[in-house]
């Protein structure tokens, strides 16, 4: 069973689209919410990501990864295709 993996993002952000680059090089599916310019959304996504606000912010299974290059790291650990399967 393929993980769930969701991802915050605004449209123009650099780190948001590296990190959806990764994600899609490796063919998983994730959903993204699109919080441009919304506070309220923003305000939720960093109560569920322990009070972080940059962007982008990443969630494996409901387990808070982090932004870009917290993903990034878990790929070149090779622990990232772990957490995509559970």
């Amino acid at each position: 069973m393929a993980a769930k993996v969701e991802i915050y993002t605004w449209a123009t952000c650099p780190f948001c689209m590296r990190a959806k680059s990764l994600l899609k090089t490796k063919n998983v599916d994730f959903i993204e919410y699109s919080i441009d310019g919304d506070n309220d959304a923003r305000a939720k996504m960093a109560q569920r990501a322990n009070g972080k606000r940059s962007l982008p912010q990443i969630f494996i299974n409901d387990a808070h990864i982090g932004g870009c290059d917290d993903i990034h790291t878990l790929e070149r650990q090779g622990n990232l295709d772990k957490l995509l399967v559970s």
